[in-house]
């Protein structure tokens, strides 16, 4: 291999690990609450799975968690939801409780109820309050509530739900909680009552370098979600070029076009898996909505995803018309030092900007087609 060949590989690896860097972030998510409450359902369902599926929390209607258990993302490791030991025993202590599940490690709680919320929850949040943290309390299973009610001839749901949430609001006051927000949830179905509400309520109050991770890591759900994932990938694409640019000032020749690709193959990969479009999140949505995997594949049709999926990548970005000029320029300008490094570096700039901010709206677009096409029969 040639010392340039070695330069390349070198730098590609660096801007590699660079790049992974960013969403190594940890993030760490408590989700406590009493036994049969719903707490490893969403677990489960905020990690893209259901109850049944490998790496699954275990659910049951007594109390399985006998220590905390942390389940990773299956896409960023980084993230885990932690699933505690149930609460509400007759001598529950809250300072003991988090004590011993190692309060510290957590960014943040989430405290479910399937029922009212009872003293216990109470006890926790403060104690959680007082510990300096923050916590979000969820009303769980509201599509049973719901089915519940639905054979009533007056039935209305968002009278229901109204209700829902105002007996909780009322309870909680009622055993000394001021002004609580309430979130109502279906484990089963993230897309439908307050998960959005909830997740925007997360972000705001995390510190931007965590944000940026759980936007990744949220389940492709709605359309809403899906935006906001493009717009954090979108303000990490700025960096991502400049990065390039610096390369490209190196003159070192064919060195800002191998580092280039293997920028933009990474990226483009990354959008494709942050957006469920590779196979094991398309094999699990078709699952869920009964479509088939052809149906939805067919709905995918920008050149990103179908040379990310064959591995013909490659070859179609050596022939695309910026990365063909750029390896012209640089090879021209290499022999000026001063000159052939800014141009190069600009130029560098510009292809992989153009072509990342190209790739993240056509699959984008993709991942919206296909979350229409799923949740038309969900």
């Amino acid at each position: 291999m040639t010392p340039q060949a070695l330069i390349g590989r070198a730098a590609s690896n660096t801007i590699k690990e660079y790049l992974k860097q960013q969403d190594r972030v940890e993030l760490n998510i408590a989700v406590t609450g009493p036994s049969g409450s719903g707490k490893s359902t969403f677990v489960n369902a905020f990690r893209g799975l259901g109850d049944e599926d490998e790496d699954s929390a275990e659910t049951d209607v007594v109390e399985t968690t006998m220590e905390p258990k942390a389940y990773h993302h299956p896409k960023y490791q980084n993230v885990k939801l932690w699933d505690l030991p149930g609460i509400g025993t007759p001598n529950f202590k809250a300072d003991e409780y988090l004590k011993d599940v190692q309060f510290e490690r957590y960014d943040f709680f989430i405290i479910i109820a399937s029922e009212r919320f009872r003293e216990c929850h109470i006890q926790l949040a403060k104690e959680i309050m007082r510990m300096g943290k923050k916590f979000y309390f969820v009303r769980s299973k509201i599509d049973q509530d719901i089915n519940n009610e639905s054979h009533k001839r007056n039935f209305d749901q968002k009278r229901i739900l109204d209700k829902i949430r105002e007996n909780c609001i009322n309870g909680l006051k009622g055993i000394g909680m001021d002004d609580p927000a309430i979130f109502l949830i279906s484990g089963h179905d993230l897309s439908k009552y307050d998960f959005n509400l909830l997740q925007e309520q997360m972000e705001k109050e995390l510190p931007q370098h965590k944000r940026h991770v759980l936007i990744l890591t949220l389940p492709n759900i709605t359309l809403d979600v899906n935006e906001k994932k493009k717009e954090a990938l979108k303000k990490n694409i700025f960096k991502v070029a400049l990065v390039s640019a610096v390369v490209a000032a190196v003159p070192v020749p064919g060195l800002s076009i191998a580092v280039d690709l293997s920028i933009i193959m990474y990226e483009v990969g990354k959008y494709c898996s942050v957006f469920g479009l590779d196979e094991k999140s398309l094999k699990n949505l078709c699952e869920q909505s009964g479509q088939s995997m052809e149906t939805l594949q067919a709905l995918i049709t920008s050149v990103w995803y179908k040379g990310y999926l064959t591995g013909s990548l490659l070859s179609e970005l050596r022939d695309a018309t910026l990365l063909v000029s750029e390896d012209a320029v640089e090879r021209v300008f290499s022999f000026i030092p001063m000159i052939g490094s800014v141009v190069a570096g600009g130029l560098s700039f510009a292809t992989v900007y153009f072509m990342l901010n190209k790739a993240l709206n056509d699959i984008t677009e993709d991942a919206r087609k296909v979350l229409m096409a799923a949740f038309q029969t969900l």
